[in-house]
């Protein structure tokens, strides 16, 4: 049991998803970051491994299933206020994968929009400079 008071990181996944040349990205429709263009993921849920959560939350975010899901890299995004309080705590695991198939991406959950878009172009509409250095690691692996 822990104690309610106690505060711990959250966990959450991203996967870059490719097909051929083409990096996967959802457009935020819920805060943080509204608006912004982003790698597909969202919060791992009780119970749930983290490649589950991936798989999930990726099909629901962008209705794409993935094949050759592989671990990339761990990493803390620790935000803090004025006074350098801590005011959101993520250990973000981050995977990369290929679409199962053609199929074309249909944004859901909080996606407003999600599509497959050249990697130079996905590197240039991504403004969080750690997504665009996982992003690059992923393509860097797949030989991209």
């Amino acid at each position: 049991m822990t104690n309610s008071t106690e505060r711990r990181p959250t966990a959450a996944v991203g996967v870059v998803v490719f097909r051929d040349k083409d990096v996967l990205l959802i457009q935020r429709g819920k805060e943080p970051n509204k608006g912004s263009w982003s790698i597909p993921g969202g919060r791992q849920e009780w119970g749930e491994t983290v490649q589950d959560s991936a798989r999930r939350e990726i099909k629901e975010e962008t209705n794409i299933s993935l094949k050759d899901l592989t671990l990339l890299d761990a990493l803390d995004l620790i935000e803090r206020d004025i006074n350098h309080q801590v005011t959101r705590h993520y250990t973000l695991i981050d995977f990369y994968a290929f679409a199962e198939d053609d199929s074309r991406p249909i944004p859901g959950d909080d996606a407003v929009n999600a599509e497959f878009v050249p990697l130079p172009e996905a590197l240039e509409r991504v403004k969080w400079e750690e997504t665009k250095r996982i992003i690059s690691l992923a393509a860097e692996k797949v030989g991209l």
